[in-house]
């Protein structure tokens, strides 16, 4: 629930390979649509889209996460990228 703290930090599945899967998937639904439609507006919001998301919830929502986690967070974010792809 989005206006509701954190009660665990989810780490398996796909939040193994992306710490914000839902926002992934929301950009690459636009990339999507943007093929499927032909349409090359859909090619120009996805990145707004992704900057906006960034910027307004994302880095709010790790700030939140760090405080409530601590170590655990910092583990977690070590190892698994904003968007997609594993740290070495």
């Amino acid at each position: 629930l989005p206006h509701r703290a954190a009660t665990a930090l989810v780490t398996t599945g796909p939040f193994a390979w992306s710490r914000n899967p839902i926002y992934l998937a929301n950009g690459l639904l636009l990339l999507g649509l943007g093929g499927l439609f032909d349409n090359a507006w859909f090619f120009v919001a996805a990145p707004v889209a992704a900057f906006a998301t960034d910027s307004l919830a994302i880095r709010r929502e790790e700030r939140h996460l760090a405080a409530l986690f601590g170590a655990d967070w910092v583990h977690y974010s070590g190892r698994t990228r904003r968007w997609v792809g594993r740290h070495k």
